[in-house]
């Protein structure tokens, strides 16, 4: 993989998923970095200038509002991607609110992440 393809970044606890996540990436030529926790992420999020930033709702300990802030500051504001269970319409909406897009429910994240991935990565948010 070529040093100047697009960086992206997942957070997420769930090695199994993330794991599948990354693979998926890999196969489409995409450089997906995982980060078990959101220090991890910001670090990674300001050395590499990311296209995407992909965020599982679920993490532990994640403190949302001030991650997407740290995001937002950065030279070039990456797409923010979220996801998380669609029983949880609480706490999707305020993903959806921090200024995350999309948010979807973990069922149609894996549904269309082979499809949706290349455009998360294709362009930087205004």
């Amino acid at each position: 993989m070529a040093e100047t393809s697009p960086v992206g970044l997942l957070l997420s606890d769930d090695l199994i998923f993330t794991s599948r996540i990354v693979g998926t990436a890999r196969k489409l030529g995409l450089n997906l970095v995982a980060a078990r926790d959101g220090t991890r992420l910001v670090d990674l999020a300001r050395k590499s200038l990311p296209r995407c930033v992909i965020i599982d709702l679920d993490n532990p300990g994640l403190e949302l509002a001030k991650m997407i802030e740290v995001l937002s500051s950065l030279d070039a504001r990456p797409r923010i991607v979220a996801y998380g269970p669609h029983v949880n319409a609480e706490l999707l909406h305020s993903a959806r609110v921090a200024g995350c897009d999309p948010v979807l429910p973990r069922s149609k994240f894996v549904d269309c992440l082979e499809t949706d991935l290349p455009k998360w990565f294709s362009a930087l948010t205004e």
